[in-house]
């Protein structure tokens, strides 16, 4: 006897990837604590390539990472056209992001960054091809 396969809507994939992200975002976020002089560099008030941690770096980081987070939840609770969209669009720039925190980095980091880049790829592809109501008429 076959296994029932489910097919799970666009929105429920997109929310699933978006977490899967998270997930490795704060893993190679928490890896990182193991290189050597890391947290030297953290008590001495240093966030590596962006600089001293002002107020204002660390509000753009917060920023910048709450995104992601919050499309775990808006990918099921925003309209279907808006939602899209903003997979399509945030997608594709946190692709860019990892892409561009790849030379130099660390090899975990670099696998981390690999499979970051894979996932924010595949939203934008789930979003892409979002299913289409046919028309009534």
């Amino acid at each position: 006897m076959e296994l029932k396969e489910y097919r799970a809507p666009a929105q429920v994939k997109l929310a699933a990837l978006w977490a899967s992200t998270m997930f490795c975002y704060v893993y190679g976020d928490y890896f990182g604590l193991y290189v050597v002089g890391t947290l030297a560099d953290m008590n001495r008030g240093s966030m590596g390539p962006l600089g001293h941690a002002t107020p204002g770096v660390l509000t753009g980081v917060s920023l910048m990472m709450a995104i992601p987070s919050l499309m775990v939840a808006l990918s099921l609770l925003l309209p279907a056209r808006i939602c899209r969209w903003a997979c399509i669009v945030l997608g594709l720039f946190y692709t860019a992001i990892m892409a561009a925190s790849l030379p130099g980095s660390e090899p975990f980091y670099k696998v981390l960054a690999v499979i970051e880049m894979a996932l924010t790829l595949a939203i934008t592809v789930v979003a892409t091809r979002w299913p289409r109501e046919a028309n009534r008429g």
